[in-house]
């Protein structure tokens, strides 16, 4: 039987926080869509001998990063995304920062050339007693881990 001594804990997904320019700016409740896809394409050539198509890597593509928040004062977001309904493209390069237990950073995400596609605000309910969420889409050009 191998000896097999493994130490490293897999990180927890709760503590984390977005920064663009160097500054955190808003804490999260939520993040989901950090995903990176390279398409594969179909080709044959009429002299291949056997029937089968090869697949040839295609363009790369990311997923829209989603964010979600409970509603404060702070319209940081909502400016940004203002600007670009007003028709300026306004791309900034954000970071999302997972941190251990005492807040030290384990691990970022840089994301590349990043805008607000979509922004959803809170669902009220006046039976609930639910926190008020609003939720943001940002698309980007490209993911690095650092």
């Amino acid at each position: 039987m191998p000896n097999i001594k493994d130490t490293h804990d897999p990180y927890n997904g709760y503590n984390f926080w977005v920064e663009w320019d160097g500054i955190v700016h808003a804490g999260f409740r939520e993040c989901s869509g950090l995903t990176s896809t390279r398409e594969a394409g179909m080709y044959r050539e009429g002299t291949d001998k056997n029937l089968a198509q090869r697949q040839l890597p295609g363009l790369n593509s990311h997923g829209n990063i989603s964010l979600q928040r409970g509603m404060t004062d702070n319209n940081e977001l909502w400016e940004w995304l203002e600007t670009m309904l007003g028709g300026e493209t306004e791309r900034r390069n954000v970071s999302i920062i997972l941190a251990d237990d005492k807040g030290e950073e384990l691990i970022r995400w840089n994301l590349e050339n990043c805008w607000p596609t979509n922004w959803n605000g809170p669902e009220f309910n006046a039976t609930a007693s639910d926190v008020a969420i609003e939720s943001l889409e940002l698309v980007h050009e490209g993911v690095t881990i650092g």
